[in-house]
């Protein structure tokens, strides 16, 4: 274990930074214990709902260079179903000495509680409360995140029916992010994750249609690390709890980007696309380097240096 990469998040012993993103290999505990052995400092789950989803039709995904972009569409067993997948996932990372985060999403305010009291139950280490996926809302409307009155409505419900740390997962195509971040801190958020993918398409000009059957879907990876540096650090100047930065980590040089933005914690999702889960291990080996190259002691000392 490298001691430059230890820290602490909300009380949660990490060994370091990096967090599997929800939505990569967070479908079974296997996949999930394997991220974890791979070098991963915390997991999260794929987001689970109510009920049994089954997602949008092919195709649904596509490499776009150092980026990403998909219309999954939820997929998920249902929050009863994911229920024992959880219990088992977090057995095995116990052993690990590795958190699991959980992530959940939903129709309503009031479901999202529902949804959090069932997934308690596994005893994850935290909830990630999923108000912001761009690729859904011909399902479910419009985002929970797109203002302040929703989003805090969401953490309220969710607040008032788990006593387990939640982070509350936010969109960056907002005009008042800070505001809305403020808004859900206010109503007992713990964290907030940063950010989701961005609304995009791709156009095929020989076929003349989109690509994705959904036609739209979510951007990550490299194209989004801009937007996604900007978030954080825009949020860490509004807010006072601790952030997971989230979008275009895939070196060390990156996540070391996200934690000077202001991250306490820093996903790792479409670069497991190209470098599989070994790629945990590549960005902490990275990021202990450039710590050690440039005189950090710690990631704390690093912390917030860009703002």
């Amino acid at each position: 274990m490298d001691e430059l990469l230890e820290t602490t998040f909300l009380g949660i012993g990490l060994k370091n930074p990096l967090v599997v993103a929800s939505g990569v290999l967070g479908t079974s505990a296997s996949l999930m214990e394997r991220a974890a052995r791979e070098g991963a400092g915390a997991v999260t789950s794929k987001s689970t709902g109510s009920e049994a989803w089954a997602g949008h039709a092919n195709p649904v995904t596509l490499a776009w260079g150092n980026s990403v972009i998909n219309a999954i569409g939820l997929t998920n067993p249902g929050c009863q179903e994911e229920l024992p997948i959880l219990v088992e996932t977090k057995r095995r990372l116990n052993a690990l000495e590795v958190p699991l985060f959980a992530s959940i999403f939903a129709s309503t305010a009031m479901e999202f509680g529902e949804v959090a009291r069932v997934i308690a139950q596994a005893e994850p280490d935290l909830i990630e409360v999923n108000i912001s996926c761009p690729n859904v809302a011909s399902d479910f409307g419009e985002p929970f995140s797109a203002n302040c009155a929703s989003a805090a409505a969401v953490t309220r419900s969710v607040r008032s029916a788990v006593s387990i740390p939640i982070s509350i997962k936010l969109a960056p195509n907002v005009p008042n992010l800070a505001q809305i971040a403020q808004a859900v801190v206010a109503e007992g958020a713990d964290a907030i994750t940063a950010i989701n993918t961005v609304p995009a398409m791709l156009i095929d000009a020989y076929a003349s249609r989109p690509v994705l059957k959904n036609k739209t879907g979510g951007l990550s990876g490299a194209a989004i690390k801009p937007i996604a540096l900007r978030a954080v650090w825009e949020l860490a100047q509004a807010i006072s709890v601790p952030i997971i930065g989230t979008g275009g980590v895939a070196s060390g040089l990156d996540a070391a980007e996200m934690i000077m933005a202001g991250a306490s914690l820093v996903g790792v999702g479409s670069a497991v696309v190209n470098g599989g889960p070994a790629v945990f291990r590549q960005i902490a080996q990275e990021l202990s380097e450039f710590m050690q190259q440039e005189g950090y002691q710690s990631l704390e000392e690093m912390r917030g240096k860009a703002l």
